[in-house]
């Protein structure tokens, strides 16, 4: 009984949020997902990184070695997905790219935090941080058939995550009234991106349900097992190696599916992956947390 009511006080909030968002749209209101997003993006993430890993107490070798395992984590699960897709002749462009990278941002993000605290937060933005650069990187070449390495850098919330790793390496901080406005406007970026993602779910129109129900299974599945290998063999501790596996779990992103819209691939089976395993995340990570706590 304790483990499902700490489960339900992790999740609960997360997912409340989420539909808030959905509600939202479809009461009729209106909602400027591009303007909350490039907010959140720019302004509010960037923040919340800088100031967490600043702040953060959790000894820096520990984020780097969390680094190097997400890394290889990804890099095991894309492997895998583009042999499993080429056998079974799925398209690698439409498939791929929402197989490997999850929500790790709407959602690991707020997850990590409710379950694990400051320090989980601290683990959760590093994963964040690699996923970002691979999904402006490896995810748009996939996609596109071209990437672009130094636009990924430029990026505000890959800066972030450097200028913050700096200054946890150093034991740099802010001046107290300066660290105080960061964390007031890092504060925003949790509410909108899981208010954003209850939006962007309502909006979405999904296909190919059948198969997006096979496939959200597997990704989890797998991705779950990659990463709790991963960690194991690493060593991670057991904060880290429950965000990362958290982490790399998450359900497709909705960005998956702009990406997919912008570029040409089968968006409307993207949109069914984004939708269907969204909801089953519903079930899937408060399991996966009561065998990670």
């Amino acid at each position: 009984m304790n483990l499902f009511m700490t489960v339900l006080e992790i999740v609960a909030p997360v997912f409340l949020l989420a539909l808030v968002g959905f509600s939202w749209v479809k009461l009729g209101f209106e909602y400027r997902v591009e303007f909350v997003t490039r907010l959140a993006m720019t302004l509010a993430v960037p923040c919340l990184m800088f100031t967490a890993l600043m702040k953060t107490e959790v000894d820096p070798s520990a984020l780097s070695t969390l680094f190097f395992a997400s890394l290889i984590a990804y890099a095991i699960i894309a492997a895998l997905g583009a042999f499993g897709f080429w056998l079974f002749k799925f398209e690698q462009k439409t498939y791929l790219a929402p197989f490997v990278f999850g929500n790790t941002g709407n959602l690991g993000l707020p997850l990590a935090l409710f379950a694990f605290g400051a320090e989980g937060l601290g683990y959760a933005m590093v994963v964040f941080a690699v996923m970002a650069v691979l999904s402006f990187t490896f995810g748009i070449w996939v996609v596109s058939g071209g990437g672009n390495f130094l636009k990924a850098l430029k990026e505000p919330l890959v800066g972030a995550t450097l200028l913050g790793a700096v200054f946890l390496w150093q034991g740099w901080q802010t001046p107290t009234f300066l660290t105080n406005a960061l964390e007031l406007v890092g504060q925003m970026a949790i509410p909108m991106m899981l208010i954003t993602l209850g939006v962007a779910v309502a909006r979405l129109t999904p296909m190919h349900i059948g198969q997006a129900i096979i496939l959200s299974i597997i990704k989890v599945v797998l991705c779950a097992g990659i990463a709790f290998g991963v960690s194991e063999f690493l060593g991670l501790n057991e904060i880290a190696r429950a965000v990362l596996v958290v982490q790399i779990a998450t359900p497709v992103a909705v960005t998956s599916y702009l990406l997919s819209e912008k570029y040409g691939g089968d968006s409307d089976a993207v949109a069914g992956l984004v939708v269907v395993s969204t909801v089953m995340s519903v079930a899937a990570i408060p399991l996966l947390l009561a065998f990670l706590l």
